[in-house]
């Protein structure tokens, strides 16, 4: 059949099993938003309040779903607009496809009102790049980008369009998608040797990043840690693809992970790193982490060996498939020394915080007491973000959506949005300090056009917290810039654009005021007065190795 370029775009997501795409028109996309308009029935548009929103709403699809999210900007700034999501996604290995129109094939090059090289602008933060000037490989480019995206690690890849390619016809054929199968294939010498350092070892700890829940290996995962008993910790990215209730688990590792998995890593001999990269945020000191172990890393990108720490073995390939060999060649483990002495870390370093006022962390354990972890959290950057993956027990994979890699302060937003649309029956929060709610705080007017029953939880202690914290502890308490001396009223911000709004002050209100957001079915602000000096604990500070992590008691203890 002979279709125009818009048309085949939507019959190649169609292809995809979209039916679902965030964007925001403009001049060089109208052809594909007109189809879009004679398509209503096939597709959910969602226009968000700035493209910035719609790449994130793309991104929380995705990491919530597992399905590939779609966004689309018009050239020019529409594109450029993109480009924080994009790196975001990047960044954190999800899958999207970017969908963008540039001006008319014989314009490029020439200045043209509103042309960008956008492909140019973000090859460093693609898994890929394409600019479509002819249209007979449309529906091909289309189709790999799908396939770049969701294959291997998967990342972000954008399409850019000609305004002409979209205008034009030729002939399409239809194509039907299969799913592929994960690569099962290793190499045999890895496997083995990684076996050799897991019989040998006896004081084996297991650290999970976020290719364990890419991947979907919660089921194997759980049935290795057990079987080979040992401890788990987890990065950001990795949050519930271990059970946090699971009696093993120990907590995050890094500069706000517990001191038990700091420590705990530290006096390991094996570190078993499942589809983590050892990020600087994890790490600390590199040449002194995890000191007295030899370190096994499983990652299906080869890039990842040997980049940040070097390996005494590494196997390279799908973590859920790489798992089911690993449990199908071992025996039952026993480490119950070692597991007792972590054990006794975890009672001796328990989490706390102060308890005779309101804090960030009392309001996480009221959030998670009433979800019991049957909901999707979003977060922001910062202070906020830290207290949510130490406080909210995430025992399910892709229930935690947060910028690691990129730190994307205004993320949290649209990725909530996202997270809603793609699962419709199920509680969608985001948690956002005040700093990061002023980035992106008009995609509530997203929200309220499509009455989706979002939960915003803003942390507001008037200040940018975690930068303040830096600048207490380091900085000798210079807050440059750091303090929102100003009259914003998030609560009237939020009713006027469309939601309703709830302040807190007080420890007694949490409980009713999440109750009630929760039954109202509708999208609902709640802004959390906090003090404006309290702080992230546990933290290891920048470079210093993560044996040295530090929490208010220590400094404390300093002062005497």
């Amino acid at each position: 059949m002979v279709l125009t370029g818009s048309q085949i775009v939507l019959e190649c997501l169609k292809e995809q099993g979209v039916d679902t795409v965030f964007g925001y028109p403009g001049g060089t996309i109208l052809n594909v938003y007109d189809e879009l308009y004679k398509q209503q029935d096939n597709f959910l548009h969602i226009l968000t309040s700035h493209e910035q929103g719609a790449a994130h709403a793309a991104d929380g699809y995705a990491r919530s779903t597992g399905k590939v999210g779609v966004c689309l900007a018009t050239s020019g700034p529409g594109s450029t607009n993109l480009v924080t999501g994009i790196a975001t996604a990047y960044m954190d290995s999800v899958p999207m496809v970017a969908i963008t129109a540039n001006v008319n094939l014989p314009l490029l090059g020439k200045d043209t009102f509103q042309e960008v090289d956008i492909a140019g602008i973000t090859m460093p933060i693609t898994k890929h790049g394409y600019i479509v000037k002819d249209i007979k490989v449309l529906a091909d480019t289309i189709r790999k980008a799908f396939k770049i995206a969701r294959t291997g690690r998967p990342g972000p890849v954008i399409v850019d369009i000609t305004k002409d390619v979209t205008a034009a016809s030729c002939e399409y054929r239809p194509v039907i998608i299969t799913d592929e199968e994960p690569e099962k294939d290793f190499n045999e010498d890895d496997v083995k040797a990684a076996l050799k350092l897991i019989k040998a070892s006896k004081r084996p700890y297991i650290y999970v990043g976020g290719g364990a829940v890419i991947s979907g290996a919660s089921k194997e995962l759980k049935e290795f840690a057990e079987l080979i008993d040992a401890p788990v910790c987890d990065t950001l990215m990795g949050k519930g693809a271990f059970d946090a209730e699971n009696k093993l688990y120990t907590g995050m590792i890094g500069m706000h992970g517990t001191k038990t998995s700091n420590f705990g890593v530290s006096e390991c001999d094996l570190l078993i790193t499942l589809g983590a990269r050892f990020s600087d945020r994890v790490i600390g000191n590199a040449k002194t982490f995890a000191g007295k172990a030899k370190i096994l890393q499983v990652d299906v990108d080869a890039a990842e060996i040997n980049k940040n720490i070097r390996t005494n073995v590494s196997v390279i390939g799908d973590l859920k498939e790489v798992l089911k060999v690993f449990n199908s060649k071992l025996e039952q483990m026993d480490h119950s020394d070692w597991i007792k002495k972590i054990q006794d870390y975890k009672k001796k370093y328990p989490l706390s915080y102060e308890t005779n006022k309101l804090t960030c962390p009392y309001i996480i354990e009221e959030l998670y007491n009433l979800t019991k972890g049957d909901a999707i959290i979003s977060t922001d950057v910062g202070q906020h973000q830290m207290w949510t993956a130490q406080y909210y027990k995430f025992n399910r994979p892709r229930t935690l959506l947060t910028s690691g890699g990129l730190g994307t302060m205004g993320y949290g937003l649209g990725a909530c949005i996202g997270a809603q649309v793609g699962n419709p029956d199920k509680l969608c929060v985001n948690i956002a300090g005040d700093g990061c709610f002023r980035m992106n705080m008009n995609e509530l007017a997203t929200a309220s056009r499509y009455n989706l029953p979002i939960i915003e939880i803003v942390i507001n202690n008037h200040v940018l917290g975690m930068v303040r914290q830096w600048q207490t502890l380091f900085y000798n308490k210079h807050y440059s810039q750091t303090v929102f001396e100003d009259k914003v009223d998030y609560c009237k911000v939020a009713e006027g654009l469309g939601c309703e709004a709830i302040r807190i002050t007080k420890k007694s209100e949490v409980v009713p005021a999440l109750k009630k957001a929760i039954k109202s079915k509708k999208p609902v602000l709640i802004d959390c007065i906090i003090e404006e000096d309290d702080k992230v604990f546990p933290m290891v500070p920048a470079g210093a190795s993560i044996s040295e992590a530090f929490d208010a008691s220590d400094l404390e203890a300093k002062k005497k």
